[in-house]
């Protein structure tokens, strides 16, 4: 048993119905449609985001009809989003399969985009969940901020750290705070919890990005994001931000040079990693990830002891000692 097994079994039996309900939700007439849907069933990840949403509602009370249909309202718009992002990234893979606009090109990929989010529209509003449908839709409209504001940014490689927090916490943390508050909230958890849920959510949720950018320097073992694939694409992550936050300026100029200018170079590349490591970038980010996880953990000691709070403990241990 794997530690992701571990973690999902107080809701083992949950999250294998939700994979009834996810492909009934998912269902279309149309027979393209259908297989392309078949295809991104079969190559779903780790189902980290319906584990937050079944573990906070049997944090906060019990699992509920809910509860399936804010982890499939969840499901539905992020797959749309990744979906999308392959368009505009033109990724041939993901998570070592072939992307939709890869086999399908990229037209079909946007209308399966398109699709799913309807989807996810027309499922909360069958089931009249409309609270869980401004959750799930303020993270989706804060992940699309986030990537402009990134977008922005990263042309003029004046990221801050302030300005950092704000783009991650908006394309990353808002999703898995959405998944953390919708639970709790279709368990029917006071007003209090559900905010407790979204903070903790929003902590975690920080923490996993900058575990992923600790990643790309090659503390882990990412499956199909190479060392460095971050300063290729040009994205400004902590350890780089606070390393030229402590360099002189001609070493800053030197690494903004590497960044602007050399970022597809595999030598350049590996002398701004080890001046990244060298000048503590490493250890900040660390610190910083620790102090994440850290809040999450005090929020979830605020609420009783359970075997829902145990694996969302466990959860959170996993999140930042993951090696991919």
């Amino acid at each position: 048993m794997d530690a992701l097994d571990k973690i999902q079994q107080p809701i083992a039996s949950e999250m294998d119905a939700f994979e009834d309900f996810f492909k009934a939700a998912m269902k279309s007439e149309n027979s393209l449609l259908d297989k392309i849907t078949h295809y991104i069933i079969k190559r779903k990840g780790k189902q980290m985001r319906p584990m937050f949403v079944f573990l906070s509602s049997q944090l906060c009370g019990k699992i509920t009809d809910s509860t399936y249909t804010a982890a499939s309202l969840i499901e539905l718009l992020h797959t749309a989003t990744l979906v999308h992002d392959d368009v505009v990234d033109v990724a041939n893979t993901r998570r070592g399969f072939f992307s939709i606009n890869a086999l399908w090109k990229n037209k079909i990929a946007v209308l399966v985009g398109d699709y799913l989010l309807s989807r996810g529209l027309l499922l909360s509003v069958e089931k009249g969940e409309f609270e869980l449908l401004r959750i799930v839709s303020t993270a989706v409209k804060e992940m699309s901020e986030g990537e402009l504001l990134q977008q922005e940014k990263s042309r003029l490689l004046n990221i801050t750290e302030d300005v950092y927090y704000s783009i991650i916490r908006q394309k990353t943390a808002s999703l898995i705070a959405a998944c953390c508050q919708s639970g709790a909230s279709a368990a029917g958890a006071s007003a209090e919890d559900v905010q407790k849920m979204y903070q903790f959510g929003l902590n975690i949720g920080l923490a996993f990005q900058i575990k992923d950018d600790l990643l790309d320097y090659g503390f882990g073992e990412k499956i199909g994001k190479p060392i460095g694939i971050d300063i290729k694409e040009r994205k400004m992550t902590l350890p780089l931000i606070h390393t030229l936050q402590v360099l002189n300026d001609n070493e800053k100029r030197d690494l903004v040079n590497i960044v602007k200018k050399h970022n597809t170079d595999a030598n350049k590349v590996k002398v701004l990693v080890q001046k990244v490591i060298d000048a503590g970038g490493i250890d900040y980010a660390r610190i910083k990830m620790d102090e994440f996880r850290d809040k999450a953990l005090n929020i979830l000691a605020t609420f009783p002891d359970n075997s829902a709070r145990k694996s969302l403990i466990e959860l959170v241990h996993y999140t930042i000692n993951r090696k991919k």
